[in-house]
């Protein structure tokens, strides 16, 4: 097993609605993966400590860096709704490990006086996320 640097990290998707194929999203710098699952509560009287039950998992996430106007980022695809194909590659060193699916990305972009304009995009599955391997 490996230890992986961040920088080498990459993220493709399928940035308009009629692509075939997902493309890598430029200028990124960060992303963020969140596979969570719900626990509901339900402790009774004399239980030693609180007790869960799990429900169903979820899988969101986000990714960000700087705006680029050549390109569409994640634009198009925040505000038509339709899913987009999705890969995330914590390391583009080895092509063995990686995070995929559908997701609906959302857009937002923001700028300082002292800064670069920057994106970040959250999101959430369309379809399962899986992991290979």
């Amino acid at each position: 097993m490996a230890r992986w640097h961040g920088r080498f990290g990459k993220v493709y998707m399928q940035l308009a609605s009629n692509d075939t194929e997902a493309q890598l999203v430029a200028f990124l710098n960060a992303w963020e993966i969140n596979a969570e699952t719900d626990k509901e509560d339900v402790t009774c009287f004399n239980d030693p400590n609180k007790i869960y039950v799990v429900g169903l998992p979820d899988a969101s996430g986000s990714f960000g860096g700087f705006y680029d106007d050549q390109t569409v980022q994640t634009y198009a695809a925040a505000t038509d709704g339709v899913p987009r194909k999705f890969y995330l590659y914590p390391t583009s060193t080895t092509s063995a490990n990686y995070w995929y699916g559908y997701i609906y990305p959302d857009f937002k972009a923001s700028g300082k006086v002292d800064g670069p304009v920057e994106i970040s995009s959250e999101w959430n599955a369309a379809s399962a996320i899986l992991k290979k391997p």
